[in-house]
């Protein structure tokens, strides 16, 4: 290569060089104005970039482990008692739950109660003793099954019988009581309707009532009573063997006008052997507990029990002495067709006058027909005795 070639390629290269130069100054230039551009663009980044770096040195440094180790810690103990608080405040809150139940279960239990204290006290204001009220007291007659306590006061002493006025205040349900059976019952009576007491007589707790006193020589009673609580004025009694007495009485006893009831449910004895009586009653005058006076004495008769050519007493009338036949004396009877037929018939405490004697064969005749004298009615000879309301004798 001559010379001036290698001029030439010297300037060449030398050219090349400033080129190279300028381009590399120029894209040192334009990454710094990129970089000045993103700065704007993206302010903070930088210090962003410097608070990591930070952290990630200030982490680095040997205690901090101990300081995140205790914290997580601390954290898995907040997290265990949460677990265990929680199922406990579940538990708490559902015995609130249940006390709060159990709270309105037993208020709304005393709101019932206090309900039906106050139905019985309402109950209690509108059942009294006086028989002139007593007859707003009809209701639907039912059939109970069940009874509650015997009722508590003792009030009077008559002979062998002890009458127990029955008290509202020791009953619950107005519906089974004693004290409304006997309000129930007792406007009937007052009105003496036959019908009526029949069926109340045949109700399952009317019997149930009666079989309580079974034995006892007690009654149960409702009227009118004297200062010392004892049945005085107007009153009704319920017995045993379900009999009944409605009437007058003084401090205790059946005394003056009043009515005897007995009914034969399911029962027999030794007058009603064959089921031919269905009930037996007496109507007039009463002293010292028994028939004492004018009166009249009365059996319901099924005619259908009767034996063929058989009559029997169905109505006694005529004055009665300690329950005795005492007196002239009026007697009808019936027979298994039901025909009735008329007698006469003298009695003295008791003890009847015949009208014929028939000694050898034992019997006496008591009874005369009416409208044939010829004919007569017979008992045996050894019976003539205590003849009257045997029933109330006892």
């Amino acid at each position: 290569m001559n010379l001036l070639e290698r001029n030439n390629a010297s300037e060449d290269k030398d050219w090349r060089d400033d080129l190279r130069d300028r381009s590399e100054e120029e894209l040192e230039q334009d990454i710094i104005d990129l970089e000045q551009d993103a700065d704007k663009e993206e302010p903070g980044k930088t210090e962003k970039g410097c608070s990591v770096n930070g952290a990630v040195s200030f982490l680095q440094k040997p205690y901090m482990t101990v300081v995140l180790l205790g914290i997580i810690v601390v954290l898995l103990i907040c997290i265990i008692v949460l677990l265990v608080l929680l199922p406990s405040r579940r538990q708490s809150q559902n015995t609130d739950s249940k006390t709060d139940l159990n709270q309105n279960i037993t208020e709304y239990a005393q709101e019932q109660k206090q309900q039906d204290i106050m139905s019985t006290d309402a109950a209690s204001d509108a059942i009294v003793v006086k028989p002139s009220e007593d007859a707003q007291e009809k209701q639907e007659l039912s059939d109970a099954v069940e009874e509650d306590e015997v009722p508590t006061e003792s009030v009077a002493q008559d002979n062998d019988k002890t009458a127990i006025v029955v008290d509202v205040e020791d009953e619950n349900d107005i519906s089974y009581t004693k004290e409304y059976i006997l309000n129930e019952a007792l406007p009937y009576f007052e009105d003496n309707d036959q019908d009526a007491i029949w069926d109340l007589a045949h109700l399952k707790r009317y019997v149930k009532l009666s079989k309580e006193l079974e034995n006892t020589d007690s009654f149960y009673y409702q009227g009118e009573v004297d200062s010392e609580g004892k049945p005085d004025g107007k009153g009704l009694a319920i017995y045993e063997q379900n009999s009944y007495y409605y009437g007058e009485w003084s401090h205790g006893v059946r005394n003056g006008n009043g009515t005897w009831f007995r009914f034969y449910i399911k029962q027999k004895n030794k007058t009603n052997a064959m089921g031919k009586y269905t009930a037996h009653s007496y109507s007039g005058m009463w002293a010292d507990n028994l028939p004492n006076g004018q009166g009249a004495e009365h059996y319901e008769v099924d005619v259908s029990k009767l034996p063929a050519h058989d009559r029997i007493l169905q109505n006694v009338v005529g004055n009665f002495t300690d329950g005795l036949y005492d007196g002239e004396l009026y007697a009808n009877t019936v027979d298994y067709t039901g025909n009735v037929e008329e007698w006469d018939g003298i009695a003295d405490k008791g003890v009847f006058k015949l009208w014929r004697d028939m000694s050898a064969i034992g019997e006496c005749s008591v009874w005369q027909k009416r409208d044939d004298h010829s004919v007569c009615m017979d008992i045996d000879k050894s019976e003539n005795k205590n003849q009257g309301l045997r029933e109330l004798l006892k």
